[in-house]
């Protein structure tokens, strides 16, 4: 069981959700006022799925002021599929987007794969070089300096790092990390890998390369 947070100023929305997810077990916490969401305490919360398309607040706007202060996977719901919108999302700190009309299979596949990434046991650390993955808390550190992936980003270099040297295609990197597949725009993924480099280029080192033509690699 797991504590969801779900934004949406569409009570009819929120209620479809409670009623799909609550059949998992899940705590759903809705919320139909984007701005009461900045009064919660959002520690409490294993996911979060925010509306794009809200009154006061848009759900980026919400995205970029709470991902300071979380670190749960963040997951839109956007009635928006232009490619730009869901590159703007995810480079505000969001892991994953869900298209409305969405099927009931899908929003259950997708936030149960988000929150077995979240209920995963590891008890061991990684050092490649000078970075270092603490498995068991999912934080990446360079030296001594740690780096502020997402969720989705920190599965990533995990992934690509636990297999150094091997060329991944952007499929199998998507397949690997969020467990599930789907019809999607895979640029989500080199987007992601563009918001990696971004965070390692601040200590200096590049971990990542691309094999052009085929994918990526953790050198």
């Amino acid at each position: 069981m797991a504590n969801i947070l779900v934004v949406d100023d569409d009570k009819a929305i929120l209620d479809l959700i409670e009623n799909i997810l609550s059949k998992s077990n899940h705590f759903i916490k809705k919320i139909d006022k984007p701005e009461k969401v900045l009064s919660e305490d959002l520690s409490f919360y294993h996911l979060i799925i925010l509306d794009v398309m809200m009154p006061e607040i848009d759900g980026f706007s919400l995205c970029s002021k709470i991902r300071i202060q979380v670190d749960s996977p963040i997951l839109f719901l956007t009635a928006k599929s232009d490619e730009a919108d869901i590159i703007r999302g995810l480079g505000l700190g969001a892991d994953d987007y869900l298209t409305k009309p969405f099927g009931v299979q899908e929003l259950r596949a997708r936030v149960d794969a988000h929150i077995r990434r979240e209920e995963r046991e590891k008890i061991n650390y990684i050092n490649i070089g000078d970075v270092k993955f603490l498995l068991s808390s999912k934080e990446c550190f360079v030296l001594d300096n740690r780096v502020s992936l997402t969720k989705s980003e920190y599965e990533i270099s995990e992934y690509l790092a636990l297999n150094r040297g091997q060329v991944f295609s952007r499929e199998q990197i998507f397949e690997s990390v969020f467990g599930f597949e789907k019809e999607s725009n895979l640029n989500v993924i080199a987007e992601h890998i563009k918001n990696i480099r971004a965070k390692f280029i601040q200590f200096s080192i590049e971990p990542i390369k691309t094999v052009w033509g085929v994918g990526y690699k953790w050198d």
